[in-house]
């Protein structure tokens, strides 16, 4: 290096000194300590601690009470829609056999011979079907001298017969049923006017 070069970088040293003036480098030096204050976690209080926890508790109690009724709400209407789903299927099971419910009462209601092995056989059968359409829930809908329902009755015919009262079924031609409070199949019935 020579002369002119060391003196060339001297006074580019002394330029940079007065560049940097004492207030920046304080100022510099008080913004770090602010930093590390902010930096350094105050530390919280026992009733401070025991109110986060208290709130935080607080809200899981809510949330697990939530939970817990939104699993009941689900049960019941999952056990709702089982329970119609089953009786639906009784219901439409039962419709489709009603025929051979009611092929059986008329072979039962057109034999001659009562004493016959055939006659009892068709019977025993009549009547075990009967038992096990109880034993679901199916029951047959009460109509002959009962009044006219038209929920539950279907009337196909109609006569004048001044010896019953108004709107009474005088005969049944189909025997109707329910199952619960649902109609399966309504008696089909003759009403006196």
């Amino acid at each position: 290096m020579n002369k002119e070069e060391i003196l060339e970088k001297d006074k580019i040293d002394d330029r940079t000194e007065e560049t940097t003036p004492k207030e920046t480098v304080e100022e510099t030096a008080e913004i770090s300590e602010e930093e590390e204050q902010a930096e350094e976690p105050k530390e919280e209080t026992l009733e401070q601690k025991l109110e986060k926890a208290e709130a935080l508790a607080k809200e899981n109690y809510d949330k697990w009470l939530r939970q817990l009724a939104e699993f009941e709400n689900f049960r019941k209407r999952t056990n709702s829609e089982k329970m119609g789903m089953y009786n639906n299927g009784v219901r439409d099971t039962v419709e489709k056999m009603l025929p051979i419910l009611d092929n059986f009462e008329r072979a039962v209601n057109m034999s001659e011979d009562k004493e016959s092995s055939t006659y009892k056989g068709v019977e025993m059968i009549l009547k075990q079907f009967t038992e096990v359409l109880k034993s679901i829930g199916v029951e047959e809908i009460p109509a002959e001298g009962e009044p006219f329902d038209p929920n539950v009755h279907a009337a196909v015919m109609h006569i004048d017969d001044e010896s019953c009262d108004d709107n009474v079924i005088v005969e049944v031609f189909q025997k109707g049923y329910r199952h619960g409070d649902k109609v399966i199949r309504p008696s089909m019935v003759k009403v006196a006017n």
